[in-house]
């Protein structure tokens, strides 16, 4: 996993989270996954499954290519 690319997800995550205060287990509601996904996603140690990224992208109002650090 690309170090850069995996920070601009979780980074995007965690913000978006935190704007709206929503937990982590509402967040994943939206997108089907937990609680524990969602912290995963925002502390590095996974990324979301490539299939979730375009609708995480739309929900954050950015690009997929933004998510993946290319923009």
């Amino acid at each position: 996993m690309n170090t850069v690319n995996s920070l601009r997800i979780s980074a995007s995550i965690r913000s978006y989270r935190r704007e709206r205060s929503m937990s982590q287990t509402s967040f994943g509601e939206l997108f089907g996954v937990s609680a524990q996904a969602v912290s995963k996603w925002e502390r590095e140690l996974s990324c979301p499954d490539i299939t979730l990224l375009p609708e995480i992208a739309h929900v954050l109002g950015v690009s997929i290519a933004y998510l993946l650090g290319a923009e």
